[in-house]
């Protein structure tokens, strides 16, 4: 597999994950009580978007590192049949 293929799948893990991420640890404005004027309710009032994306990393350099390790392996084939 050439450092590209692996450049790109590394890229979809990461993408996958950050979106499985995101929704963690949010609270809305309404929950908080803090409601700034003109802004949706239920907009979060602070998304930890640092701390997500750190998470976002190390999480998907694991799976694509597991994922790598399968291919390697023979039990993942990514060949035509």
């Amino acid at each position: 597999m050439n450092p590209v293929n692996m450049f790109l799948i590394y890229i979809i893990f990461w993408w996958v994950t950050l979106f499985a991420v995101l929704p963690f640890g949010i609270r809305g404005q309404a929950e908080d009580g803090d409601i700034t004027p003109g802004t949706e309710p239920g907009a979060p009032t602070n998304p930890h978007m640092k701390k997500k994306l750190i998470i976002t990393t190390i999480v998907s350099f694991v799976l694509c590192a597991l994922f790598f390790a399968f291919v390697n392996s023979g039990l993942i084939s990514l060949s035509d049949p």
